[in-house]
């Protein structure tokens, strides 16, 4: 499996999937989710809350919308909207959502920075945390390739921290 870490705006990423750091209700309010509603459509809104509640460690896949992937996997790193995340909360939410990838037959996953919007965990943390979980798929026999992306460099250099990586 290959992790690129890209600074950009994940609605616009091609991938068979897209993950939300969702919360349990499946609301796609602000940060990344309501961005990912506003790009693909409020379809994926609608079916998210219908699967609801979608516990921590879970993660369950909608339609991607108009968005240019075949599914927004929402795996929750909070219990309601606006609630603190944690680092063992973003591993459960990674790990989850990578499962429901797989399920899926997902090839390519795109992720965003997962609990450091209104979760308020460090990009530092948060990085740790969903690079851990990624080594647990390194063997993954279903994804070839996860994309890291956010809108923050705070965010991009953490995972290339985690990662080990620097910047050329």
């Amino acid at each position: 499996m290959r992790i690129d870490v890209r600074k950009g705006d994940i609605t616009k990423v091609e991938a068979d999937c897209i993950v939300n750091a969702a919360n349990s209700l499946g609301i796609m309010g602000g940060g990344v989710a309501g961005a990912l509603r506003r790009a693909g459509g409020d379809e994926i809104d609608r079916e998210a809350r219908a699967k609801a509640p979608i516990p921590v460690g879970e993660a369950v896949a909608t339609t991607a919308g108009r968005l240019n992937a075949r599914y927004v996997i929402h795996a929750p790193t909070m219990e309601r909207p606006a609630m603190p995340s944690s680092p063992e909360k973003i591993r459960a939410a990674t790990r989850a959502a990578l499962r429901v990838a797989e399920e899926c037959g997902c090839r390519s996953v795109a992720i965003p920075g997962m609990g450091t919007g209104v979760g308020g965990v460090s990009p530092h943390d948060a990085a740790r945390a969903m690079v851990s979980a990624l080594r647990e798929f390194a063997d993954s026999p279903v994804i070839e390739q996860v994309i890291l992306m956010d809108i923050g460099d705070a965010m991009v250099d953490a995972w290339r921290d985690a990662l080990g990586e620097t910047e050329a």
